[in-house]
């Protein structure tokens, strides 16, 4: 029996349940379209895993994950644009991904050159040192994986450049352990990237504002100024759906939506909320988490060449980031350490951050540990094959970066299912 009482909603309503990236990039995209949009979101904040807040402890905005958007996300910069977000993002120029050795101090940079073909690999200076470019024609391979190979399975620990490049990448962009991760998806991102140049590969980090002012907050702005409907604290218990398959009925618990034969639903939910509302529905059921700890330093960091953003190997993290006085560190597929106790992680971690620095290994500064642990679907073959895709029903549509996007788990891909929605909704 169907609960009740009911709210009609508006005639031709599109109803967008979450406010992470997905849904935000769905939901403007359909108001700019000219769209009735509702956006609905559980919390009493937008963003999802992409956010910023005022930490009290360090006194510094943070994030809560170190995330890095490239010249190549055009779907993210598409969002950007129409939100007015994009000057809170802080360009990275030159175009340089830098890296240093934990192990030996060494620092070198991989320096993308102009032009989509990969012909700056024949400069040593744009390579990793001690590197021949032979050595770089075995990424190639990905290109023809099939659906059941392993990054490792082309690109062997014993590959010249596995420890010092492939293994720190693909860790960080696919957040699985090297030896599980799928080689398509690894390939998605790097033919997007690496194969195309400088301006393909140029960095795009938060600025002092953090990630909510670039992609949350000019959202908001945007959606509230165009006529749409945002209601916080609203967290979808059920959904129920007419012998045809069309959803009719939305369960907030404290409010029914019933829908009109005009309206469509959006659901931008986790896989795991969307599996418990669609028990019937194949997604991804393993993840893996994310360890992002920040630093508040006596004074600005410098890293080399003056940029914000520095790859390590040989450490535990792989990534570490500089905001004025506040440097964080990533750890991606962090599974085997995110149970350890908070001041555990802060002290270890602090011994990357303090190789990488020059700092004193024995003294952490002050800082604030976020654990994600459920960051992303664990991007193994057999797990991409359980991603599903957009529509499901005359007026039913899913998106998320965990959706069949062709991409791993990045802000990209969900910005890219929430305007891929849009643009059905829009068309229909």
């Amino acid at each position: 029996m169907r609960p009740g009482p009911f709210a009609p909603a508006v005639t031709g309503t599109t109803h967008v349940v979450g406010a992470g990236l997905a849904g935000l990039a769905c939901a403007t995209a359909l108001v700019a379209a000219g769209q009735q949009v509702t956006l609905y979101e559980a919390t009493d904040h937008a963003g999802g895993r992409c956010r910023s807040w005022y930490d009290a402890k360090l006194d510094r905005t943070i994030d809560n994950g170190n995330h890095l958007i490239l010249g190549a996300n055009r779907e993210c910069l598409t969002y950007l644009d129409r939100v007015g977000g994009r000057d809170g993002l802080q360009t990275v120029d030159p175009v340089c991904l830098p890296f240093r050795d934990l192990q030996t101090g060494e620092n070198w940079a991989l320096r993308p050159g102009l032009g989509p073909l990969p012909l700056w690999l024949a400069d040593p200076h744009r390579r990793v040192p001690d590197s021949r470019l032979v050595d770089y024609l075995r990424v190639l391979t990905l290109a023809f994986a099939g659906p059941d190979r392993r990054v490792i399975d082309l690109l062997p620990e014993s590959h010249p450049l596995t420890a010092r490049l492939w293994k720190p990448l693909a860790v960080s962009i696919l957040n699985t352990p090297y030896e599980e991760g799928s080689a398509r998806l690894l390939w998605a991102v790097f033919r997007q990237t690496l194969l195309r140049g400088a301006e393909a590969c140029r960095p795009y980090i938060a600025g002092p504002g953090g990630l909510s002012a670039a992609l949350v907050d000019p959202a908001l702005n945007f959606l509230a100024k165009a006529g749409g409907d945002v209601r916080f604290g609203k967290r979808l218990k059920a959904l129920y759906r007419s012998a045809n398959g069309a959803v009719d009925l939305l369960d907030f618990g404290t409010e029914m939506i019933r829908l009109t034969p005009d309206d469509r639903v959006v659901i931008a939910l986790p896989a795991e909320t969307v599996g418990a509302l669609l028990p019937t529905l194949s997604i991804p059921d393993r993840s893996h988490g994310i360890l992002n700890a920040h630093y508040r330093l006596d004074q600005s960091a410098q890293l080399p060449g003056g940029l914000p953003l520095l790859g390590l190997t040989g450490g535990i993290a792989e990534w570490l980031f500089v905001r004025e006085d506040v440097v964080s560190v990533t750890v991606s597929a962090a599974d085997t350490l995110i149970n350890r106790p908070v001041d555990d992680l802060l002290a270890l971690l602090w011994r990357d951050v303090a190789a990488a620095l020059g700092r004193d290994p024995d003294r952490p500064a002050m800082g604030r540990l976020i654990k994600e642990r459920r960051a992303g679907f664990a991007a193994t073959p057999d797990q991409n094959r359980r991603r599903p895709g957009i529509r499901h029903g005359p007026n039913l549509f899913l998106v998320g970066d965990w959706t069949d996007t062709g991409l791993p788990a990045t802000i990209e891909g969900a910005v890219q299912s929430g305007h891929r929605a849009a643009a059905l909704v829009t068309a229909a």
